[in-house]
């Protein structure tokens, strides 16, 4: 079994695949101060829960935006499972050119994403994920990762509103039915959800203008199912394209492991 593990600022999300299968699936809260036991403890009990047995994994990869976590998790790793953990970092066998000013400056999911909506979608595409911070990736008809745009998460603007205007109280973030609210908490409801509906869609259209008419787009993250629906221009909700990207980014990094998983290597790895 191959353990995945996308560790953002908000969430961390925790995949177990068999070959190309994922098993079991968790999102969790991203607790930057969990002792190496904490996380240890956690994960096997996680497993435990789903009937998996921890002795049978044979790789960990994970992908992280919280570098002071990543001592903390590797130790996890060698401890719990037995296994060094693979992070996704410069020098990783991707298999996706990047085309970035400096490479090293793009967030290792964001090539994860890439990586697995190239796989799955083909080229040109364009990958929304919905995080602490909403990213849009380019992704060429050749497969090389072209940079993108990044902006402010939905929550974050939210949190800034509320501690910001001392009469505004915390509002659910969802479609309210209408762009005109009549109370406050529609209202903010309409601009939250409407403004960052046509924030995205005014995003994709210009990437699109550059990209070409074809390129497919694709979402993903905890918020994706929220706005993707109401979105002109998002073809696909993927809500484990991460844990998909990992899977795929392993099998590059360790292809006779992958083949003797029966997964074998991505017919599109090239390096």
């Amino acid at each position: 079994m191959l353990v995945t593990m996308d560790v953002g600022n908000t969430n961390t999300v925790l995949g177990v695949f068999r070959g190309s299968h994922l098993a079991a699936h968790w999102r969790l809260t991203t607790a930057r101060n969990q002792t190496v036991d904490e996380y240890g403890i956690l994960s096997r009990n996680l497993f435990s829960l789903a009937g998996l047995d921890a002795a049978d994994v044979s790789g960990i990869i994970i992908s992280s935006v919280v570098p002071p976590l990543n001592g903390t998790l590797a130790q996890m790793a060698e401890r719990y499972f037995g296994r060094q953990a693979l992070f996704v970092e410069p020098g990783v066998r991707t298999g996706m050119p990047i085309l970035y000013d400096s490479p090293q400056d793009v967030g290792a999911d964001r090539i994860v994403n890439a990586v697995a909506a190239f796989e799955k979608y083909g080229g040109p595409c364009i990958v929304v994920d919905f995080g602490t911070a909403i990213t849009f990736d380019a992704i060429s008809a050749r497969g090389e990762y072209m940079g993108g745009t990044i902006f402010p998460g939905i929550g974050i603007a939210s949190e800034a509103l509320f501690s910001r205007a001392a009469r505004l109280q915390r509002v659910e973030i969802k479609d309210p039915g209408a762009i005109i609210g009549t109370s406050t908490t529609t209202s903010v409801q309409a601009g939250l959800f409407y403004g960052y509906l046509d924030m995205m869609d005014g995003v994709l259209a210009r990437m699109k203008s550059e990209l070409g008419a074809k390129t497919r787009v694709v979402a993903t993250g905890g918020q994706a199912a929220l706005l993707a629906g109401s979105s002109k221009l998002v073809e696909a909700v993927d809500e484990f394209l991460t844990l998909e990207g990992l899977r795929l980014i392993w099998e590059r990094n360790h292809p006779a492991a992958a083949e003797q998983h029966g997964a074998g290597p991505s017919r599109k790895a090239k390096r």
